[in-house]
């Protein structure tokens, strides 16, 4: 009998602590809205231009702050990436990926002397960070540390939604809402805006604050394709880009998952097809 009390308290107990769970997590997060891509669904493809366009944008505006620390020059040449060719054999034979990388400068040891040099960039280099080191990152943003971008797309909830949210959300704080020095508002943005508010404690703000300035703004990229470059289309291709950055074999892996389903369909044809001729003069009784 003790036992069986035992068990129904705690049982009693896991149901309070899963109740007292739920209600705090009723409580509202910013939730980036979800629009249509190109890459959706089991048949999507990225579009090459708004890749090449999301790639100024980065090269351009992101990465003065924001490094790429996974991706190399020639990856932008690979089958579709950005500037992929079905004419070279290789992307190290890429002509754009060549120009792209040999505007860098690359860190490298002189073979001969053993002196720190400065070299043109080579598709096998990788993208080139902003910074140093951690410490000089900082100092340069407030203190903050500016993410990798490699794979931001996945590291996020809402991947690419995320991503434009955040560029495109830059809103004038509520009123009675006190934004600290350096910060800005951002209604996509996580975060816990109470301490900081001083309205009616029940209609806090939904958002957080970010120390990054609104990066993009109208015409801030002029595209070679002549696409339009307001902060939105700008904020589309470069969250199309970022999420082709960390999921470059997506079309690959689609393409591999629709033969597969096709072979195994054929195939349970094949065996449902053999399994009646075997079986069709078999008493089974």
């Amino acid at each position: 009998m003790l036992r069986k009390l035992t068990v129904l308290a705690a049982a009693v107990g896991l149901a309070f602590v899963a109740t007292s769970a739920l209600a705090a997590s009723t409580k509202e997060e910013p939730v980036a809205p979800s629009a249509p891509w190109s890459f959706d669904g089991p048949f999507g493809t990225y579009d090459q231009a708004q890749l090449q366009r999301g790639y100024k944008v980065y090269r351009e505006v992101c990465s003065s702050c924001h490094s790429m620390n996974l991706l190399a020059f020639r990856n932008l040449g690979d089958k579709g990436g950005p500037f992929w060719d079905p004419k070279y054999k290789s992307s190290v034979e890429n002509g754009y990926v060549k120009a792209i990388a040999k505007d860098y400068q690359i860190a490298d040891i002189d073979r001969d002397t053993g002196d720190a040099i400065k070299r043109p960039g080579t598709p096998a280099d990788h993208f080139v960070a902003p910074f140093a080191n951690e410490a000089a990152a900082r100092a340069s943003n407030g203190g903050a540390l500016p993410p990798d971008m490699s794979l931001l797309a996945r590291a996020r909830e809402g991947g690419p939604d995320y991503i434009y949210s955040i560029v495109t959300g830059y809103h004038p704080a509520p009123a009675g809402l006190t934004v600290p020095a350096g910060k800005f508002y951002n209604p996509y943005m996580q975060g816990d805006l109470s301490s900081f508010w001083k309205g009616d404690p029940n209609k806090v703000p939904v958002g957080g604050f970010i120390a990054m300035p609104p990066p993009l703004a109208d015409g801030k990229v002029s595209f070679d394709d002549k696409s339009p470059s307001d902060l939105k289309a700008e904020a589309r291709d470069v969250s199309a880009f970022l999420m082709w950055a960390a999921d470059p074999k997506m079309e690959e892996r689609k393409q591999t998952g629709l033969a597969v389903m096709i072979f195994l369909l054929v195939f349970s044809g094949i065996l449902y097809a053999s399994y009646r001729t075997l079986w069709r003069n078999i008493d089974h009784h």
